[in-house]
């Protein structure tokens, strides 16, 4: 799918701005990534794929994060408004990290490692460039 894109954050990122979750396998030994890297750091193959990953998993960790970069204070975020971070198990297994959207960061024992999460895109606009960021929010 889409092969003659090259594994780079720009194509990574497009795909975000597509409402697309693509990973790379590698064609030599099948090892999946995401986000994709250009060269497999399994068997150090530069033979890799573009692969659509699943959209569902489970959050396998997470922190509320009340001081956070410049970025997330231009969006809102601090001490009162805290922002949750995660890694989430998708379905095949691969683990990512992503915004945690739909939870109360305020409460985060309400927050449980396990629950059901599914992709959910992030679209934003910081100093005028319009951007796309990995979120997850409750299944």
């Amino acid at each position: 799918m889409s092969e003659n894109r090259a594994f780079s954050d720009m194509s990574f990122q497009q795909f975000l701005s597509e409402e697309k979750l693509m990973g790379c396998r590698c064609r030599s030994c099948g090892t999946d990534y995401l986000p994709p890297k250009p060269i497999c750091t399994n068997c150090f193959s530069r033979d890799l794929e573009w692969v659509e990953m699943p959209e569902t998993g489970k959050l396998a960790a997470f922190t509320c994060i009340t001081v956070g970069p410049p970025a997330m204070t231009q969006e809102g975020f601090g001490r009162k408004n805290p922002y949750c971070s995660g890694v989430i198990e998708l379905a095949d297994g691969i683990r990512v990290d992503a915004r945690i959207q739909g939870v109360d960061t305020k409460n985060p024992e309400e927050i449980r490692v396990g629950m059901p999460m599914r992709t959910d895109y992030i679209h934003r606009e910081l100093n005028g460039v319009k951007s796309t960021v990995l979120g997850f929010r409750p299944a």
